[in-house]
Order: C-alpha cells, then sequence, then structure tokens
C-alpha cells in the first residue's frame, strides 16, 4: 500500500511507517495538478492544508482509502464526502494540543504584563515603568469556547494561575473527576462573567463569524480576547470595532481572517491588519502556535500510530 506524503512531516514519520506494509512516497515537491493525475494509485495522504481536499480530487482517487491530515483542523478536508466513499479521515490534535497551550498562555501574559511593548520600549532606548504597569492573571475568570485537545491543554496549563476557569463546550461533556478545576457552563454565564476569552474549537459553519459585533456586545463586562483556533471563527472588523471602543481590552491573535486557506499567505492590504498592527493592546503571531519543533515529532508518531491500527 502506497502513501502519498502531500506536505513534509517529521522525517520520523517514514523510521515509524515504512516496512509496515506501507511505501511512503514524497509527493511534496509535486505540483497540485502532478498530485490530482497521479493521486489513484495510492492507499493513502498525509497533507496539512495545502490545498482542499474536494469531491473532484476525492472522485479522482480511486484506490484511497484513509486521508492523514497533519494537524488538528479539518476544514480543508471533505470529510462528510469521504466518509461517504469508505475513506477513512485522521488527524492528530494530540500532537500539537501542547504546543497550542502553552502559545496561548504565553501570549496572554505577555499581553497582560506590557512584556512586548515594554521590551520595544527598552529597544528604542525608552525608560517607562508606569505606562508599563502590568495587569495580573490571578483572580481573573478565564472563560473557553471549546473542550477538546488543545482547550482541555490550555486550562491544564493555565490553572496554576489560580484563576477561576470556566468552558462552553456543546458537543463534550467534561469529567470533572478528569478536570476538577473547571466548571462546565452555559454561554450566558459566560457572557456575564468573563475576563479573558480563550477560542479552542474548529471551524464548522457553526463557528464561522461566531465573533461579530452582535455577540461581543453580549458579554457584560470588557475582556481580554485569545485566538490560537481558525482565523475565520473571528469577524476581524469587529473585533478592531470593539478593541476601539474599549469592549475588548486586549487581543492575542495567532490566526486571521485574512490568511490564506493554506496557511501560506496573507492579505496585508486591509483596513483591519493596518488597526491591529498599530495597536499596543493587540499581539499577533503567524500562526505558529501549534508549531513548535516538538509537536513536529508528536504529530508524526500520532499519525503513523492511527494509520497502522486502521483495518485496511
Amino acid at each position: 500500500m502506497k502513501i502519498l506524503l502531500i506536505d513534509s512531516v517529521h522525517p520520523s514519520f517514514i523510521k515509524f511507517i515504512s516496512g509496515k506494509s506501507f511505501t511512503v512516497v514524497d509527493g511534496t515537491q509535486l505540483k497540485e495538478s502532478e498530485i490530482r493525475s497521479s493521486i489513484t494509485g495510492y492507499t493513502g495522504i498525509v497533507i496539512r492544508s495545502r490545498f482542499p481536499v474536494d469531491k473532484s480530487f476525492l472522485d479522482a482517487a480511486g484506490s484511497l482509502r484513509f486521508i492523514a491530515r497533519a494537524g488538528s483542523g479539518m476544514e480543508n478536508i471533505d470529510s462528510a464526502y469521504a466518509a461517504s466513499k469508505g475513506i477513512i479521515c485522521i488527524s492528530a490534535p494530540e500532537g500539537n494540543r501542547d504546543a497550542v497551550a502553552e502559545h496561548a498562555a504565553g501570549m496572554l501574559l505577555s499581553l497582560l504584563h506590557n512584556i512586548r511593548k515594554a521590551d520595544h520600549d527598552m529597544r528604542s532606548g525608552v525608560w517607562k515603568r508606569e505606562e508599563n504597569r502590568g495587569t495580573e492573571l490571578g483572580g481573573k475568570t478565564i472563560a473557553m469556547i471549546g473542550f477538546g485537545n488543545t482547550g482541555s491543554a490550555f486550562a491544564k496549563k493555565i490553572t496554576a494561575f489560580d484563576v477561576s476557569l470556566i468552558a462552553y463546550d456543546k458537543y463534550i461533556r467534561i469529567n470533572p473527576g478528569a478536570f476538577p478545576y473547571i466548571r462546565q457552563v452555559e454561554m450566558q454565564e459566560i457572557f456575564e462573567h468573563a475576563d479573558v476569552l480563550s477560542l479552542h474549537v474548529p471551524l464548522t459553519e457553526d463557528t464561522r463569524g461566531l465573533v461579530n459585533a452582535n455577540w461581543i456586545s453580549r458579554f457584560k463586562k470588557s475582556f481580554f480576547i485569545v485566538n490560537t483556533s481558525r482565523g475565520s471563527i473571528v469577524n476581524t472588523r469587529d473585533l478592531t470595532d470593539a478593541i476601539d471602543s474599549g469592549k475588548i481590552r486586549g487581543a492575542c491573535l495567532d490566526v486571521f481572517d485574512f490568511e490564506d486557506s493554506s496557511f501560506s499567505r496573507v492579505q496585508w492590504q486591509n483596513d483591519a491588519y493596518s488597526y491591529l498592527k498599530n495597536s499596543e493592546r493587540v499581539i499577533m503571531t503567524p500562526h505558529i502556535a501549534g508549531w513548535t519543533h516538538e509537536s513536529n515529532e508528536k504529530i508524526a508518531a500520532v499519525l503513523a500510530k492511527k494509520i497502522l491500527e486502521l483495518k485496511l
């Protein structure tokens, strides 16, 4: 059985999988048209977000039995159509959950304590103490939307800061025995009590544009927001308006709705980005929350294990 690597993965993946009824073919340098024309000969593919795995691709893949996503989000794959054709879709959120959780916590602490701004001042030869007085995380209510792999990992790490943790998840029932430090609530309680909101949900039709002007207006207090999930969950124009008005006290953003679906390109020329880059109440990173040396290797190991466990 042949597996085509459409995107690169850690070299350990080949070590884990080769010789166990699989041959791995490196297709990372092939053009998309070349991949589509030759895909019929492969049992499985490994992909991140290079291009959409749509109906036309799946129809051409006559021998395909599985799609392995080297990461967590599956929005670039037509999973429902794949399932209708008997193709199994797997992902590896276990591989980068700790990376995302650490990144979210790091961005939040940096924003609250003015670390990025103070560092910039120092590098410019400016010594400002009162202007960079920080805000402590302790005693705040941290609200999470989504409590899957990354949400639960973030909660575990952030609980050390003596915060109150609440979470909303319409699909998961949180086990209080496994997570005694968090309380599962309905959205109304998040609207009433959140000091910090952290997003940990996949991009679906339910979550696309979730954070918009009307939704933000329902929060009783001004709050900080952290988004390490997907950019299109947040309407950036509405976000900047809320920051400007003070409704949102600050934002930590690793993902953006002006990213390309491959996560490799962004539309720099837009008003929302211009506002974000000039705001001292915003910290931005280029979709790297789950992009660590360790997560690269963990994802490879998780995918290999899941593939070897498939009943093909």
